[in-house]
């Protein structure tokens, strides 16, 4: 009998995690957002969609970021956001690639237009039967914006030079 009642609750719990649905998480974009210095700052704009009735609150993320096969960073961040019902939210995944990285990557000559990325991580996300993490696997090709290519970057310099002379 008293194997039966601590059962109940975990059989209670584990029906109704079959009525949660976990949200559905897509790659937006990876673009960067600046040149600091340290490295560059980049980050993954992910929209997540909560099928459920109910909100659910993201609690934190965790990451690992490879760009051409590299390990270049990995980390998470406690944040929280609400996931309305019904709904897609954005979500920023931001990051830091330092600049000796960076050299790596240039190193291997990359088209600066297709350079290959795969993000491995999951999202802490709290349902009103607990903590679950949604895990986010997703790889593409990043494009570099002109602005922060070496030849952008040394045209800047330029201009800011010629600026100065004036």
């Amino acid at each position: 009998m008293k194997k039966l009642l601590l059962l109940l609750p975990a059989l209670f719990l584990g029906a109704c995690s079959l009525f949660v649905a976990e949200p559905k998480v897509a790659v937006k974009d990876l673009a960067v957002v600046g040149l600091g210095t340290e490295g560059a700052d980049l980050e993954f704009l992910l929209a997540v969609t909560n099928p459920n009735s109910f909100s659910l609150t993201l609690r934190g993320y965790t990451y690992d970021v490879r760009i051409m096969a590299l390990p270049l960073t990995k980390g998470g961040l406690r944040e929280r956001v609400e996931f309305p019902a019904g709904e897609t939210t954005d979500v920023r995944l931001p990051f830091r690639v330092a600049y000796r990285d960076l050299w790596e990557i240039l190193k291997r000559n990359p088209n600066p237009d297709a350079i290959p990325y795969r993000l491995d991580g999951g999202l802490e996300v709290e349902t009103p039967v607990g903590t679950s993490t949604v895990p986010v696997t997703t790889s593409g090709n990043f494009t570099v914006p002109q602005r922060f290519r070496p030849s952008g970057i040394v045209r800047g310099v330029g201009d800011i030079v010629k600026g100065l002379v004036r």
